[in-house]
């Protein structure tokens, strides 16, 4: 990796996971979730930690089906057409008009700048849709970089919360018309 491709900007497409995608992939039928993807998908997206997420999302579009336009996408690198993580939002936005987004990038293809690729590409998203009103990120404490993704884009801490699985998380949010993409 040189230094010209650590500093240029990267473009990402989303790919939609559909219920079908992420149900095998939650159980692990990595082929399965590719072919019903329409992209290849890594072994990141079999591992512990996207199998639970995954699941959990199947589950949630279950449940609400009208989810989908909003949560679990595949994130893609353009032109290339790499699968470099995950992205979208925990779900529409509620009646308050906050969504909340989530990104990972899959280890192999972290700090070469798809973090924030994702994050402008779901904040440009939240920003073009008229019932949103903030954007959140809730973030472990512990994720330093996540924490500075999330810096160069106009969010605010407004709190924190425990949980016993991640510990410690910071709330961040910021208004959908102050998004600052740039």
């Amino acid at each position: 990796m040189n230094s010209e491709s650590l500093s240029s900007p990267r473009h990402i497409r989303f790919v939609e996971l559909s219920a079908t995608a992420l149900r095998a992939l939650a159980d692990g039928d990595l082929a399965g979730g590719s072919a019903e993807a329409g992209v290849a998908l890594d072994e990141y997206f079999v591992s512990d930690r996207s199998r639970w997420i995954f699941g959990y999302r199947a589950d949630q579009l279950a449940k609400d089906p009208s989810a989908a336009p909003w949560i679990a996408r595949a994130a893609v690198s353009e032109p290339d057409g790499t699968v470099v993580g995950d992205a979208g939002f925990h779900g529409p936005p509620d009646e308050a008009g906050v969504v909340e987004v989530g990104y990972t990038v899959a280890p192999v293809y972290r700090r070469q700048g798809y973090a924030r690729a994702m994050l402008k590409a779901l904040l440009v998203r939240a920003a073009a849709e008229p019932g949103v009103r903030t954007v959140r990120a809730t973030i472990r404490s512990d994720n330093t970089a996540s924490l500075a993704t999330v810096a160069g884009f106009g969010f605010t801490r407004v709190g924190e919360r425990g949980n016993e699985r991640d510990g410690l998380d910071i709330v961040f949010e910021v208004p959908a018309d102050a998004i600052r993409t740039e």
